[in-house]
C-alpha cells in the first residue's frame, strides 16, 4: 500500500473581490463581492515509501495548498487523502508525530531565541526521550555543520543557516514523511548545494518519504527521480525527470563550430537560429529532423565540432506552463459571434 494516497482531492477558496475607487469600496462594506478560486481540482496521486518526489508548478498552481492538505493545516472541499493510514485533517496526535512540514518562506523557530531553545520546545511537544533528543540533535547539527551556532539568536543567523536550523527542528522527532515547500528559496548557490547534499544523504540513510516543491531545477535534478507537475490545480505530468523532455519537447538544440566564419550566414534555412557568434552557431530543430538537418549541413560546410542536446529543462517546463495557461484561456474565452447570424 502507498504511504501517501490521494483521490479526487479538491480545495476551493472564496476570495473577496475589492473594487477600485472610493465609492465602490464603500459599497463593498455592505455588499461584498466574492469569487471562487479552485486551488486544487480533483487530483489523484500515490507515493510509495522511501520515494523522493518533486512537486512542480508555477506560482498559484496548487503545490503549497496540496502540502497543507496533506499536513492537515486546511480541510478539502471534497476527495480523500491518507498519509501512513491517517486522514490528515483529522489532526490526530499519532499522525502529527510521524510527519514534518518545512516551508521556506515561514519560520517555526523563535526569532529572538537561540535555536537550541526552540529545539527544547520541540522535544517537549513531541515527547522525545532526552537521550534520544540529544543524539538526534547532535547528529543533525553535525551533518549540517551548525552545532557551533546553537547558542546564537535565530535573527542573527544567515538565511542559509536559518534553513539548516529549520530542517534540524523538523527532523528532531524522526518523522517518516517530510513535506518541503521551497526549502532553498532565496539561498545562494553554496547554501543550496549544502541543503541538497544533506537531504540526499538523510533520505538515503533513513528511507524517509519526501515530497518537495521547488522552483529551482537544480534541486529537482540533484534529489528526485520522480516528478509531478501541477498546473491550475490539475496534475499534468507524473513520471521521470528525463521523461519531461521526451513528453513535452519536440525539439533538439544543435551547436555547430564551423571552419569558416561566413558559414553561419545561411543557418536560418536549417532551423531556428538561437545564437550566431562566428564561427559558432546554435539552432533549434524538430527532434525527428536532427539526422536529416545534420546531413544537409555537413554536405555544404566544413564542421570542426558539433553537439546535439535537449533544450534546458527550465525552458521545457516553462513552455508546458504557458501552453496550459493558453488552453485554459481559450476555454474561458466567450465564443465569437457568427457574422452571418447578425
Amino acid at each position: 500500500m502507498s504511504i501517501i494516497e490521494i483521490e479526487n482531492l479538491t480545495k476551493t477558496y472564496r476570495v473577496y473581490q475589492k473594487q477600485e475607487g472610493l465609492v465602490a469600496s464603500l459599497r463593498g462594506l455592505f455588499r461584498r463581492q466574492h469569487r471562487e478560486v479552485e486551488a486544487v481540482r480533483g487530483i489523484n496521486l500515490a507515493v510509495e515509501e522511501g520515494e523522493f518526489v518533486a512537486f512542480l508548478g508555477p506560482n498559484g498552481a496548487g503545490k503549497t495548498t496540496t502540502l497543507k492538505l496533506l499536513s492537515g493545516v486546511i480541510n478539502p472541499v471534497s476527495g480523500t487523502a491518507r498519509v501512513m493510514g491517517h486522514i490528515p485533517w483529522k489532526r490526530e496526535n499519532a499522525y502529527r508525530r510521524r510527519f514534518a512540514l518545512v516551508m521556506g518562506q515561514k519560520n517555526q523557530l523563535w526569532w529572538d531565541l537561540p535555536a537550541q531553545e526552540s529545539f527544547r520546545l520541540h522535544q517537549q511537544i513531541y515527547r522525545i526521550d532526552p537521550a534520544q533528543f540529544e543524539r538526534t540533535r547532535d547528529e543533525l547539527t553535525d551533518l549540517l555543520k551548525v552545532r557551533d551556532l546553537l547558542r546564537q539568536p535565530v535573527r542573527e543567523l544567515s538565511l542559509g543557516e536559518r534553513m539548516k536550523m529549520e530542517l534540524t527542528a523538523a527532523l528532531l522527532h524522526s518523522p517518516d514523511v517530510l513535506f518541503l515547500d521551497e526549502p532553498t528559496i532565496g539561498l545562494d548557490v553554496v547554501a543550496q548545494h549544502n541543503i541538497q547534499k544533506f537531504l540526499k544523504h538523510y533520505q538515503a540513510e533513513r528511507n524517509i518519504t519526501i515530497l518537495l516543491t521547488s522552483h529551482y531545477m537544480k534541486d529537482v535534478a540533484a534529489l528526485c527521480k520522480r516528478v509531478v507537475i501541477i498546473t491550475q490545480g490539475r496534475i499534468e505530468y507524473d513520471g521521470s525527470l528525463s521523461g519531461i523532455i521526451d513528453s513535452f519537447s519536440g525539439h533538439k538544440i544543435i551547436t555547430l563550430q564551423f571552419a569558416q566564419d561566413d558559414a553561419i550566414d545561411n543557418m536560418d534555412r536549417f532551423g531556428d537560429v538561437l545564437e550566431r557568434e562566428p564561427p559558432r552557431a546554435k539552432i533549434r530543430v524538430p527532434r525527428a529532423a536532427v539526422a536529416k538537418t545534420l546531413a544537409a549541413i555537413l554536405a555544404e560546410h566544413m564542421i570542426e565540432d558539433v553537439a546535439v542536446e535537449d533544450p534546458p529543462l527550465e525552458e521545457v517546463i516553462a513552455d508546458l506552463y504557458a501552453s496550459v495557461d493558453d488552453a485554459q484561456a481559450a476555454r474561458e474565452r466567450p465564443p465569437a459571434e457568427d457574422p452571418v447570424s447578425q
